[in-house]
């Protein structure tokens, strides 16, 4: 079985990853940690900061 990565920090995202859409595409975090630090960078990356 392949293990799955963090889209965040490359870690393990484990039994139950969080999903997060950034843009048009959804992707898999490990923690509620990671999960935020994407979609912060998401809003900046959409309002130009």
């Amino acid at each position: 079985m392949t293990n799955k990565t963090c889209a965040a920090c490359d870690d393990d995202v484990g039994e139950n990853p969080i999903k997060v859409t950034i843009g048009q595409k959804t992707v898999e975090v490990c923690c509620e940690e990671c999960a935020r630090a994407l979609r912060e960078a998401e809003k900046a990356r959409a309002t130009g900061k």
